[in-house]
C-alpha cells in the first residue's frame, strides 16, 4: 500500500523561490507606489474607480504571491 502513495511536489523548483520572491515583491511595491502617487496627485473629481481597482488588485496579487514565495524560501511551512 505504501508503494502506491504519490508524494505531492511543488510545480515550481525550489531554486526559483528567491528569484520569484524578489521579482514579485518588487513589482508589487512598484504597483503600490504607483497607486499611492495616483491617489495623492489626482483630484477627487478626476479619479477613475477602474484604475484604482486595477492598480490595487495588481499590487495585491504580486505582493501576495511574493510573500508566499518569500515564506517558502525562508522555510516557513504554510
Amino acid at each position: 500500500m505504501a508503494s502506491s502513495v504519490i508524494s505531492i511536489t511543488s510545480p515550481v523548483s525550489e531554486s526559483f523561490y528567491p528569484i520569484l520572491a524578489v521579482f514579485l515583491l518588487t513589482v508589487g511595491l512598484v504597483s503600490t507606489a504607483s497607486f499611492f502617487i495616483y491617489e495623492v496627485t489626482t483630484s477627487k473629481f478626476n479619479r477613475s474607480i477602474i484604475r484604482e481597482v486595477a492598480t490595487g488588485g495588481l499590487a495585491s496579487f504580486f505582493l501576495g504571491f511574493g510573500s508566499l514565495f518569500l515564506l517558502l524560501w525562508t522555510g516557513v511551512s504554510i
